[in-house]
């Protein structure tokens, strides 16, 4: 019973997220921001926490990788680096070790994903303070209502939920829609 509890009530977040029309926009513009970014030269970053980070991640390496066909790599960077992570946290303090990352590395023109499930990660809304200043925009993939990111970002994404697995199972399909996005986009030979 648990395991069909479970689906069911996954099913449901996202089912209320899909119900959301303007959530299918938001994510075109995202993907549309992120097209632009790379036509112009333009680099991918992304942040988050725990199983965001993983997320982060996760879109770092589909980008630099592959999806779903053979295609050249594309410029995404995760703010992951063990070394960096830490001596931020050390030197600076463990809210500064994204925005930090973003202000030696960004330039005008790309892009961060910023990923909390809360919306309200100290070091991600420095992140995206950095990434303003520095002329980038930002997609925020975002739960619990949006937190304090629903208003920095240029593209909020909120999973209507309370329960931080649920929000990060909607996120991952963000991603994986972002990515297949981007891919038809700029490879659309890979999709007839």
């Amino acid at each position: 019973m648990f395991a069909l509890e479970s689906l069911q009530d996954a099913q449901k977040v996202l089912n209320a997220f899909v119900d959301n029309k303007s959530n299918v926009e938001l994510i075109n513009k995202a993907i549309n921001l992120m097209v632009d970014s790379y036509k112009n030269d333009g680099r991918m970053f992304s942040c988050g926490n725990g199983g965001s980070m993983c997320d982060a991640m996760h879109f770092a390496e589909e980008l630099t990788g592959r999806f779903r066909k053979e295609r050249k790599p594309l410029a995404a960077m995760a703010i992951n680096d063990p070394s960096h992570l830490t001596c931020v946290s050390n030197d600076y303090g463990y809210d500064f070790v994204f925005s930090r990352y973003v202000e030696a590395w960004g330039n005008k023109g790309d892009v961060l994903l910023a990923i909390s499930t809360s919306g309200n990660s100290p070091n991600v809304l420095l992140a995206v303070e950095a990434a303003k200043k520095k002329g980038m925009k930002v997609i925020g993939l975002l739960g619990k209502g949006g937190g304090k990111l629903k208003d920095m970002v240029d593209v909020p994404l909120i999973v209507e939920s309370n329960v931080s697995d649920r929000i990060q199972e909607v996120h991952i399909k963000c991603i994986h829609i972002f990515i297949e996005g981007i891919e038809r986009s700029l490879f659309p030979e890979n999709y007839n």
